[in-house]
């Protein structure tokens, strides 16, 4: 069962080459990757939640502001101004809104680290 095939690479490495490139795979700090792993995704899951909900409420407030409509980008197309005034498309900008703040406290309360052992 133990017994390497003959014409693959481990059988012609002596014993002491073979501990040696284990000993190589391994971090030399002890495991100061992983942590350092976990920190960034730490904050990368606190990056997401923070622009979820700061899109989230940006999406449900500005469509009801009056900056929605009187800016510059749309005071050369009348039509334009005139489709985004329009109660659907500002209810649908709000919907999108509160969807983005679910789903960024979503993921703030469903985080969990997971240890690997």
């Amino acid at each position: 069962m133990d017994k390497v095939p003959t014409d693959s690479l481990e059988a012609k490495l002596p014993p002491e080459a073979l501990q040696e490139t284990d000993v190589k795979n391994q971090p030399l700090d002890g495991g100061s990757h992983e942590g350092f792993q976990l920190w960034l995704h730490r904050i990368l899951v606190l990056l997401l939640v923070f622009v979820c909900a700061a899109m989230g409420v940006l999406l449900l407030i500005l469509p009801w502001r009056p900056e929605w409509t009187d800016n510059h980008f749309l005071l050369g197309s009348p039509a334009l101004r005139t489709f985004v005034s329009n109660g659907f498309v500002r209810g649908l900008c709000s919907g999108l809104g509160l969807l983005d703040i679910w789903i960024g406290f979503g993921e703030a309360v469903h985080y969990h680290e997971t240890t690997r052992h």
